[in-house]
């Protein structure tokens, strides 16, 4: 898979690598459509009860990976090969590495959930499964990365199929609510364990942010104080060469103390 990382989405090889992306998605989207198509018309030639799902039992079991390539009716083919092509481009084009991981984990999912929570006797079929823990991947994807990206892919994934929020839960006959809710399940839990595996993607940097950086810097330093040595001298003395002090010190004179009351400063002695 391609890292992108290092490729702003603006610049012109990041737009050409999401065109890549995006076209390798679709393609591979449509490839499975194409098979799904195929084993349909090949369904009138063997008993599709027997690739299908059926719940609490061993036999059943093996349904678990046949199931999602068997449907019942051209509108269930349709319907889930619309699905494919939309949330299966979307996916793979936006998180090519966590999709691939992701899918065996779908593919199992809504099969278990439906062999766990079907009635027995039931049998299930159909890639519905997997189409709900697609969106669910999206969606749950761009809650947890949150770039620019992701949430526009959330919101795509939404505003085509946010009704698989409900059809998770029991609405009508012969829909597969447990499929669906297994394969949902399915998504919010790879969602969390390949939310790393893709790179985000290189955040622009717009001209505004360089200016504020700049303003910022220059406010900074008109608050900070300077250093000591940097401040200038404002006064200087104005004593005269001669009387200012010398290196070696200064000797102050004191007058003798008058010790006879007499006002004579000291006394002499006689002579001999």
């Amino acid at each position: 898979m391609d890292n992108h990382s290092s490729l702003s989405p603006d610049s012109e090889a990041g737009k050409t690598n999401d065109s890549r992306r995006l076209l390798r998605a679709f393609n591979i989207s449509l490839a499975f459509v194409f098979l799904l198509i195929l084993v349909f018309t090949a369904q009138s030639s063997f008993n599709a009860s027997m690739f299908a799902v059926a719940p609490h039992s061993l036999k059943g079991l093996p349904g678990i990976l046949t199931a999602p390539l068997l449907h019942g009716s051209v509108k269930h083919l349709a319907a889930n090969a619309v699905s494919l092509l939309i949330l299966g481009t979307l996916a793979g084009s936006m998180y090519p590495r966590a999709t691939l991981r992701a899918l065996p984990l779908l593919w199992l999912g809504s099969g278990a959930g439906a062999w766990l929570l079907g009635a027995s006797g039931s049998y299930h079929l159909g890639a519905s499964g997997v189409t709900h823990g697609l969106m669910f991947l999206v969606f749950v994807l761009g809650l947890l990365r949150r770039d620019r990206a992701s949430i526009a892919a959330a919101m795509i994934a939404f505003l085509f199929y946010g009704g698989m929020l409900l059809t998770v839960l029991p609405r009508e006959p012969g829909i597969s609510w447990q499929s669906h809710m297994g394969g949902a399940i399915a998504g919010v839990v790879s969602a969390f364990l390949f939310r790393y595996k893709d790179p985000l993607p290189v955040r622009p940097r717009y001209s505004w942010e360089d200016e504020d950086e700049t303003e910022a810097a220059q406010i900074e330093d008109e608050l900070e104080l300077p250093k000591p040595l940097d401040v200038p001298i404002l006064w200087q003395p104005t004593v005269p060469p001669a009387a200012q002090p010398q290196p070696g010190g200064n000797v102050i004179p004191f007058p003798r103390r008058d010790v006879s009351g007499t006002g004579i400063d000291h006394i002499e002695p006689p002579p001999s």
